[in-house]
């Protein structure tokens, strides 16, 4: 094992400059080590893209990610070098309530913790708990299971929803996120609106099934989703752009929303947005449901990445048609760029080679 490693620094411009840093070690006997193969970049990370932020400035950044075990502890049996596997950055701090019932998502310690170790995706190693590191069969690419991450997010977005068979569901944002959900709500037999101001991905919705596509910038999205209901309104609006865009998409979501449906936010919000004007009257009296989902862990006994990786590999979720794009490490900075600039280079999912 190397004893330095290559890696992407945060500059306190928000950009990324490529240095050394200290390859990671094994510290507990159930801890592995992975040489990372692909990382991408997700719209948490753009929502840091050229922002000065003190706090983060030579941190090693990027949650999503798969590689090759290269090292395991005398306590891991499941994994061993040469495995290619899905990491998982999720990790509490284990001593917490939340953690105790497998809801690490809601840690109090959450970024913390991830951030010291595991939550590294933009360096040649990453170590953590065994438990994290999930087996790839041989079918399935490292840059498809690199966009697992994403599908564990819609996973628990939909769990949460409590979505049946033939509801009517609309999904605002037609990102990585939005088409992960897209394909879910279609996977558990809804009928699926999807809204976006990029045509590109717009067409690439309607490849993965969507019933209806909507051209916000061009289309009255309000009057296509009451012609999509039968003017009664969505079951289920999944709100996906989020950041900037959530003072006018959380609003639409709710406009969306039947009386008695549910919009549920799984797009992020930006940390100093806590202003977002609502018709909370409207909502009360339609008793509208507004659901927040916090990235995933488990539901139930079963680990949502282990779900979601169970439906790519058996086919039925197409990671394929979401890779756009493919940058070195060394090009991260043009591969910010390119996942932000993405009316302009049709940028859907962005994946680093490392």
């Amino acid at each position: 094992m190397e004893q330095k490693m290559k890696a992407a620094f945060k500059t306190l411009e928000g950009t990324f400059e490529l240095g050394e840093a200290k390859a990671p070690e094994i510290t507990q006997p159930d801890w592995v080590i992975a040489r990372v193969k692909v990382a991408g970049i997700c719209g948490t990370d753009l929502r840091h893209w050229k922002i000065e932020e003190p706090e983060l400035k030579c941190k090693i950044m990027g949650h999503e990610l798969s590689g090759e075990v290269v090292e395991v502890g005398p306590a891991v049996t499941h994994v061993k070098p040469g495995d290619r596997v899905v990491i998982e950055t999720l990790l509490g701090d284990d001593t917490c309530e939340w953690c105790n019932i497998q809801q690490y998502n809601i840690c109090p310690n959450l970024y913390p913790v991830r951030m010291k170790t595991i939550s590294q995706a933009f360096a040649q190693y990453v170590a953590g708990p065994c438990r994290k590191f999930y087996k790839l069969p041989d079918h399935v690419s490292f840059e498809e299971a690199t966009l697992l991450d994403t599908f564990s997010v819609c996973m628990h977005a939909i769990q949460l929803s409590g979505i049946k068979i033939n509801d009517k569901v609309v999904v605002i944002g037609a990102g990585c996120i939005g088409l992960g959900q897209l394909q879910l709500a279609k996977a558990c037999g809804a009928d699926v609106l999807i809204t976006d101001k990029v045509a590109s991905a717009l067409n690439v919705a309607k490849d993965l099934g969507a019933d209806e596509i909507v051209h916000t910038d061009t289309e009255d999205a309000h009057k296509k989703v009451m012609e999509f209901t039968g003017g009664r309104g969505a079951d289920i609006v999944f709100e996906c752009a989020g950041g900037s865009a959530m003072p006018v998409t959380l609003p639409q979501a709710v406009s969306f929303t039947r009386i008695g449906g549910k919009v549920v936010v799984v797009g992020g919000f930006e940390k100093d947005q806590k202003k977002i004007e609502l018709d909370w009257a409207q909502m009360q009296k339609s008793e509208i449901k507004l659901i927040l989902s916090a990235s995933y862990s488990y539901w139930g006994i079963y680990p949502e990445m282990q779900m979601t990786l169970d439906l790519l590999a058996k086919g039925k979720l197409n990671a394929q048609k979401l890779i756009t794009h493919s940058f070195a490490l060394d090009d991260i900075n043009q591969a910010f760029d390119t996942a932000r600039k993405k009316e302009e280079t049709g940028a859907i999912f962005v994946a680093l080679k490392i």
